[in-house]
């Protein structure tokens, strides 16, 4: 099923802020920046260059499962570094796609070979959920006589 909606919309929904560690970031500094921006990943970025991107996820198998020290493990030692990476103009059908082929939980924006946003698996179920309502009150409406002809 091919839904309408593009990434740049959802970014546009979205807080343009975008927040980013350094590969040398410790992952305790890491974590505690999800933390506090509410984000389950962060892109690693060096010279406005993407080299990665971190997640919940790599902190639990490369870091707590390892028996590592969070204090003294640098990002660029966990990041994920295979990105799969998204832009502007593609669908929000696509990139679903993508996030459940290659189970990925974020997408990074890159827009004229630089980071413009970030694209969560929670934002487009968000959109999708709006969609599907969306859809449902016009059937609604239809049902009951009440769209316009």
């Amino acid at each position: 099923m091919e839904l309408a909606g593009t990434v740049s919309w959802i970014l546009a929904q979205k807080s343009s802020a975008v927040w980013t560690v350094s590969p040398d970031t410790t992952v305790y500094d890491a974590i505690k920046m999800m933390a506090d921006k509410n984000v389950g990943a962060l892109p690693v970025v060096e010279n406005d260059r993407v080299l990665g991107i971190v997640s919940e996820r790599d902190y639990t198998r490369k870091v707590i499962l390892q028996g590592r020290s969070s204090k003294e493990t640098q990002v660029s030692q966990i990041m994920s570094t295979d990105l799969i990476v998204t832009h502007p103009n593609e669908s929000l059908t696509e990139c679903m796609r993508v996030m459940t082929d290659k189970h990925v939980r974020h997408l990074p924006v890159i827009q004229d070979g630089k980071l413009s946003g970030i694209l969560s698996i929670g934002d487009v179920l968000k959109w999708l959920i709006s969609a599907q309502t969306a859809t449902i009150e016009h059937l609604e409406q239809y049902i009951v006589g009440a769209y316009p002809t």
